[in-house]
């Protein structure tokens, strides 16, 4: 394709939305949303959408992306009006989420509420029969992400061969959630000839490849430069510890002028963490992420529209489909990996040409992800360092210098150490001033003096041992074990283990020969009972009746079983005395003569012919 693009001027911007000339029930629409005047992005986007032209548009969330590619399209498809295909759309929009869906699909109800056009949404999370039977009588619009669409594509419930108009919203986010491979079997499936819009709010490599295989001759419309975060939001962060945070976070939130805030973590686990932490706290919150079903994501969201949720603890993954007026501070609980991920977290504030808060606490395993935000960012972002939370963070110099100062005291200890017991030397793991291993054996020496008492034994002088671990009972060993680490009460056992005699000193193994273990079976006590029992009083009195009673049931038993005799077996016999034997051919032959008209010959089975 021929992708050369032309750069809309900046400076073509509209002072109202009558000057875009969009038709009356558009306007009227436009009026009724409250909406006057049209965002930057909206005014250079608009007039080239409706010329036909395709389009790159580089724009951060909460600039009015949305209403720049609806109304055009809205337009568009009023002055050329048909009837939509079964199981078709004449316009197809691609999300990274369900609730980016979600949002488009009302935008389109919302500027579209005068036109007769329909729209739907497809996504997963929720069962696809509602979607297929909408999609059975085909429709105007159709808002998906990728996942479900290929899913009904490849079932045969929905075709793209009639698609005029093909927008791909966030597409930067695609490429990160792993959609780029769905989108491409996506758009082998669509009509060459086709409008197609791609929005995205940076412009790495991939996504430049993408747009060069995807738009033909379009207009790039770029309202501020890449990866910058909006200037109406001021960041802050603070350098806190990991065990910290959460105390942090519960006191910025109980700050004066945090209204509606988002906190974003890294993982899906450690969303439901934060709010149930903030839940305790006593701040209401609610948690969004991808492991939540499509009618709990949404429960959460309406409710943190309508104000019962002051907080609401989100993933990377929901981060573009939040679109919630008044936000007033964004909370970066964990930083994202990857810098671009910041630019759309923040960008939930400050939307509107309002104003909003980004905070972000940064512990010492982020600082080199701090780094790169702010590479990406093209700024310092200014660090508070006057809360009493925050000066747990540090700086790197001074951890390293803290680090220093305990290992030299740890090192002075040891040495002190071995001036008083010059006979017992550094212990294993390292314990000299060249070895690396002083926490360790600071923690040796703190479990007690018994560790030394087993040296003697480590060194092979059993002998030497001192008597005191002989005769050591009650409660103080029992005290001294549970101090005593497992690892070192098995080096334990193993040093007082008896050594076993070698070579010809060892024991004699020969019970294992079978004539030795036929001879040993024979020394045992044939049964319980007959085992020898002792007369000291070994036998308890409970004991002894049971054993008394069950000998007497064994007893009874013997005795009322029946004696059966064994007698010969009979043989029937005939009243006369002697055996039965019946002769069946004799038999046969007597009934064969009975029969009429049949004659045999003498010695003859057979009837004579």
């Amino acid at each position: 394709m021929n992708t050369h693009t032309q750069t809309t001027p900046a400076t073509n911007i509209l002072a109202d939305f009558a000057s875009l000339n969009l038709v009356e029930p558009l306007m009227q629409a436009v009026t009724e949303s409250g909406y006057t005047k049209p965002t930057p992005i909206q005014a250079q986007s608009i007039p080239a959408l409706l010329e036909g032209h395709d389009l790159l548009g580089l724009a951060q969330t909460g600039t009015g992306k949305t209403a720049a590619f609806v109304l055009p399209m809205l337009q568009r498809m009023m002055a050329n009006r048909k009837q939509p295909q079964p199981k078709s759309a004449r316009a197809l929009i691609l999300t990274p989420t369900r609730e980016l869906a979600v949002q488009i699909n009302d935008s389109i109800k919302t500027y579209g509420r005068h036109l007769p056009l329909r729209s739907t949404v497809i996504f997963g999370g929720v069962g696809s029969v509602p979607q297929i039977n909408t999609m059975r009588r085909g429709v105007d619009f159709v808002v998906a992400t990728p996942g479900r669409l290929l899913d009904l594509m490849n079932q045969g419930h929905v075709s793209l061969s009639s698609v005029e108009f093909f927008v791909l919203d966030e597409a930067d986010r695609m490429l990160d959630m792993g959609f780029i491979r769905d989108i491409r079997k996506i758009v082998a499936s669509l009509p060459v000839r086709r409008q197609t819009l791609l929005f995205s709010a940076t412009m790495p490599n991939e996504i430049a490849d993408l747009a060069n295989s995807l738009l033909t001759k379009p207009k790039r419309v770029e309202v501020v430069p890449q990866s910058t975060t909006a200037e109406r939001i001021d960041q802050i962060v603070y350098m806190v510890s990991k065990t910290n945070k959460r105390r942090l976070l519960a006191e910025l939130l109980n700050g004066p002028g945090v209204t509606r805030s988002i906190v974003f973590t890294r993982t899906k686990r450690g969303a439901d963490r934060v709010s149930e932490q903030l839940e305790r706290d006593g701040i209401r919150s609610a948690a969004i992420h991808g492991n939540k079903g499509q009618s709990a994501r949404q429960t959460a969201l309406n409710s943190f529209r309508n104000g019962s949720v002051k907080v609401l603890v989100a993933t990377d993954i929901a981060a573009r489909g939040i679109d919630v007026d008044g936000i007033s501070h964004v909370v970066n609980y964990d930083l994202p990996l990857e810098p671009e991920s910041y630019v759309h977290r923040i960008g939930r504030t400050a939307r509107a040409g309002a104003t909003g808060i980004a905070i972000s606490l940064c512990d010492g395993e982020e600082r080199s992800l701090l780094r790169d935000i702010e590479k990406i960012v093209r700024m310092k972002i200014p660090v508070v360092d006057d809360h009493p939370l925050a000066k747990g963070g540090g700086d790197a110099g001074a951890g390293e210098q803290i680090t220093l100062h305990r290992a030299q005291s740890i090192r002075q200890d040891q040495e002190r150490t071995q001036e008083r017991n010059p006979g017992r030397g550094p212990r294993r793991g390292g314990g000299g001033a060249g070895h690396g291993g002083g926490d360790r054996n600071r923690g040796g020496q703190a479990r007690g003096e018994h560790r030394g008492e087993r040296s003697h034994a480590a060194r092979g002088d059993r002998d030497r041992a001192p008597a005191k671990n002989a005769d050591f009972r009650g409660g103080d060993f029992r005290e001294q074990e549970a101090r005593q680490p497992r690892t070192e009460r098995s080096a334990q056992a193993r040093t007082e283990r008896p050594a076993q005699p070698r070579g010809e000193a060892r024991a004699d193994r020969s019970h294992n020969r079978p004539e030795a273990r036929t001879e040993n079976r024979d020394a045992r006590p044939a049964r319980r009972d007959d085992r020898p029992r002792r007369d000291d009083g070994g036998e308890s009195r409970f004991e002894a009746d049971r054993r008394q009673a069950g000998a007497q049931r064994n007893d009874a038993r013997r005795s009322e079983a029946p004696v059966r005799a064994s007698e010969p077996r009979r043989e029937p016999v005939r009243p006369d005395g002697e055996h039965r034997r019946i002769d069946y051919r004799a038999r046969a032959e007597q009934g064969e003569r009975a029969k009429p008209g049949v004659h045999r010959g003498p010695g003859s089975s057979r009837p004579a012919r």
